[in-house]
């Protein structure tokens, strides 16, 4: 009986392995492959434009486009951390992008930054917390919630083209190491407002 009770026992267990994060996450996996292409194509875009603004004498546009490139390879090196976190891989990406003139960059940047902010980040949110990816909710929020002041930053700069008045813009900025959270000079805080990590710790761009 005993034996019979062991073998049931196996049995059972043997019926009930764990699931893989391929079959608990699969929306989440997706949604970081996606984020993943998302932000390394944006900080190679950004980086793109900046290098156009420097060349149409807009500076202080080309160090908003150089910090907002640095945050989103941060954003895309969180993303990945979590999809390796998961037993996942991602395939090599090739970035494309077209680079304008940069008041037409600014306007590309703006609808790419105001998409992620109210479409696809919130919605990478809710299917993460559905399949409980902590470590996603943590890495796609700290995304949202820069992206949205980038949308600001360059909805400003946009406007400052338009009126001539580019030499008021930030010409400096700090970008968080961890959450890729940016600062116009002047407007840091002691501690990241998004991850808490300490000023002496911010990149200077």
């Amino acid at each position: 009986m005993i034996f019979a009770m062991l073998l049931a026992t196996v049995a059972l267990m043997a019926g009930c392995k764990s699931k893989s994060a391929k079959e608990t996450s699969p929306k989440t996996i997706d949604n970081l492959k996606a984020g993943i292409i998302g932000e390394t194509t944006a900080s190679a875009k950004y980086a793109a434009f900046a290098v156009k603004a420097t060349e149409e004498g807009f500076m202080p546009v080309a160090q908003l486009f150089k910090a907002a490139s640095k945050a989103e390879s941060i954003h895309a090196a969180n993303h990945l951390k979590v999809l390796e976190k998961l037993g996942e891989k991602m395939d090599p990406i090739d970035p494309k992008f077209e680079v304008k003139t940069t008041k037409e960059n600014l306007q590309a940047a703006i609808e790419g930054e105001t998409y992620e902010s109210t479409t696809m980040y919130p919605d990478f949110i809710k299917a993460a917390n559905d399949e409980n990816v902590t470590d996603a909710v943590t890495s796609f929020t700290w995304a949202l919630d820069t992206e949205k002041k980038h949308q600001e930053f360059y909805q400003k700069a946009l406007e400052a083209i338009d009126k001539e008045a580019v030499a008021s813009l930030p010409t400096s900025f700090f970008v968080c190491p961890k959450c890729g959270n940016t600062y116009n000079a002047g407007t840091e805080t002691e501690k990241c407002d998004f991850c808490k990590t300490p000023k002496e710790k911010y990149i200077a761009i």
